[in-house]
């Protein structure tokens, strides 16, 4: 077992706090966290420690084995690495407010991702897009940005309802969002921007899958 494993386990003990409840505290799956604490799943990615740090009161340092101190750091804080930072987890985004309004924001998560660009994280509610290894209740990283290219899976505000996570093509004035997904009940949704508003919110850069 790891140092990581063991003190994540260690410290849930101490806590008195079950698996379930770090799960909705965090945002991470049950079987994740159970895995983690074991030693099942021996990498651990840095944003996850952060995230059960903090839950649980103690310095990511601690858990990483930097330090033998569990608290030798402010609860908010992680260790320092220029490139990591955090972000939001919108669990949706709704029409007529800003992306980062306090209703659309349900928790944060870190990411390394970088170049200058802003980034949100975005919770997936349905079975749309599992044919492209995005399940239900998956976290994505969003780059935001205006513009994607054919082919690209993006978030795309549809006539100013809430987003749609979809796979991009634009054919002159034909926009086409097409599911990818086991489930026939989805179809392509095809928009003509000459009586369709249809706004781009940025590119999925990556999904964090529990196993």
């Amino acid at each position: 077992m790891s140092i990581q494993s063991e003190r994540i386990l260690n410290t849930i003990k101490e806590k008195h706090i079950s698996y379930g409840d770090l799960s909705k505290l965090t945002g991470i799956a049950k079987s994740a966290l159970q895995r983690y604490a074991t030693g099942e799943t021996t990498k651990i990615p840095l944003d996850r420690i952060e995230t059960i740090s903090k839950v649980l009161n103690v310095s990511p340092a601690y858990i990483l084995g930097w330090s033998d101190s569990p608290c030798d750091l402010p609860v908010e804080a992680i260790p320092y690495n220029p490139i990591i930072r955090q972000i939001p987890i919108l669990g949706q985004i709704a029409a007529g407010l800003p992306i980062y309004a306090e209703q659309n924001i349900e928790g944060y998560t870190f990411t390394d991702l970088n170049g200058g660009s802003e980034y949100f994280a975005l919770r997936i509610k349905g079975d749309s897009m599992t044919a492209a290894f995005i399940q239900d209740e998956s976290i994505i990283i969003v780059r935001q940005q205006e513009t994607v290219e054919n082919g690209e899976i993006a978030v795309v505000m549809v006539n100013d309802e809430n987003a749609t996570v979809k796979r991009f093509k634009r054919e002159g004035n034909i926009i086409m969002l097409s599911p990818q997904s086991y489930n026939p009940e989805h179809e392509t949704q095809i928009y003509d921007l000459r009586t369709d508003s249809i706004r781009i919110l940025g590119k999925v850069v990556k999904c964090i899958i529990d196993f």
